[in-house]
Parts: C-alpha cells; sequence; structure tokens
C-alpha cells in the first residue's frame, strides 16, 4: 500500500497509451468482369461500417492564479562577483545576480572546512508591490562562441514574495557546470504570477 502512496506522490502512475483498434480488414470492392459489349458502370461508395474511434478527451490545464507576466535579457557574464541588476517586473525588483559555487566557511565546521557542494546563481529581489509575489527564474550561461555552459532554474516553491519583503533565490547548476567559470554572457528569464 506504502508503493502506491509513493508512486501515486510522486506522480509516477500513468495511464497506459490509448489504443485505437485498426479499421476491420475488409476486401475492396471490384467491379465484375466487362465484356467489350457492357458499357463501363459505376459502382456507388459504400459507406463506412464501423463507426470512426472517438479519443479520449484530455483535461484542460487548470488555470494559474494569475496571468503570468514575463521578463527575458541577456547579461554580461562575471564568475564569482555580485552583478546589479536594475529589473522591475510587475513590481518584483531585481537588484543583483551572483554566481559561484557554495563552500563551507572556516570557522563553521572546522571538519568540513573549504568544501564545495554545490554550484548557484543567487537572485536578490524585493517586492516593491502592494500584494504578494511568486518568481520563478531560469539563467542559462554561454561562453564567447555562444555554447551552452550549464544552466539553472528555481523560484519560491511555497508561499509568496510578500510586500517590502526581500528575499534571495538560489538557482542550482547541476550535471553540466564545470566550465561555468569561463562564462561570456547570461540568459536571465523570470515567471511571475501574484
Amino acid at each position: 500500500m506504502q508503493i502506491l502512496f509513493l508512486i501515486a506522490a510522486l506522480g509516477l502512475a500513468q495511464e497506459p497509451p490509448l489504443q485505437i483498434p485498426p479499421p476491420p480488414a475488409e476486401a475492396p470492392l471490384q467491379a465484375p468482369a466487362q465484356t467489350p459489349a457492357q458499357a463501363p458502370t459505376q459502382v456507388p461508395a459504400m459507406a463506412p461500417t464501423a463507426p470512426a474511434p472517438v479519443p479520449v478527451a484530455a483535461t484542460a490545464p487548470m488555470p494559474s492564479a494569475a496571468p503570468l507576466s514575463y521578463y527575458s535579457e541577456s547579461f554580461a557574464f562575471t564568475w564569482d562577483r555580485t552583478i546589479p541588476l536594475s529589473i522591475n517586473l510587475d513590481g518584483l525588483k531585481v537588484g543583483s545576480i551572483f554566481f559561484n559555487k557554495r563552500m563551507i566557511q572556516p570557522g563553521v565546521f572546522n571538519i568540513f572546512k573549504g568544501a564545495e557542494f554545490g554550484t548557484r546563481a543567487q537572485v536578490e529581489v524585493t517586492n516593491t508591490g502592494q500584494r504578494p509575489k511568486v518568481p520563478g527564474f531560469a539563467v542559462a550561461v554561454i561562453d564567447k562562441d555562444g555554447r551552452l555552459l550549464g544552466v539553472a532554474s528555481g523560484g519560491t516553491k511555497l508561499g509568496t514574495v510578500k510586500p517590502g519583503e526581500t528575499e534571495t533565490f538560489d538557482l542550482n547548476f547541476s550535471q553540466v557546470k564545470e566550465r561555468l567559470a569561463s562564462g561570456d554572457k547570461f540568459l536571465l528569464a523570470i515567471e511571475l504570477r501574484d
């Protein structure tokens, strides 16, 4: 029972694909053999004998709480330095972004001193609007030749950024990330809803 619940919770349970039966195999209609004395006659077209299969209706996507606001732009890339930004998307001010590797600082846990545990883009935002905001971010880093070096995404999972509140979001790079420090430009995309 626990396994079924886990599968359902993770969204792994899927319906089997729609099976549409092939049309019935019927012998094609042939006109009787003609003799030279007979004039050609036309055979009337037959109506299909089986109704066409009816596709299963797909469920419509659920509407979001509010229409999404969107922003996307390319910026010069700098590794391990704060990059100031001045983006205002419907009352959400994006003040800066910072690309680096997470490391444990000296003095916290000396056993793990200097240990790396992930690569990130850190985005700082302030809600200057009157209503709570739910932001989502995507970042792509490219080199001078336009090759993709890594991508990260993240945003508010639970809750909102309340009016007047400043929050920092960590966007995690995973798998493809080793060449990020040699980036030349980055693309930032933001989706925002109330």
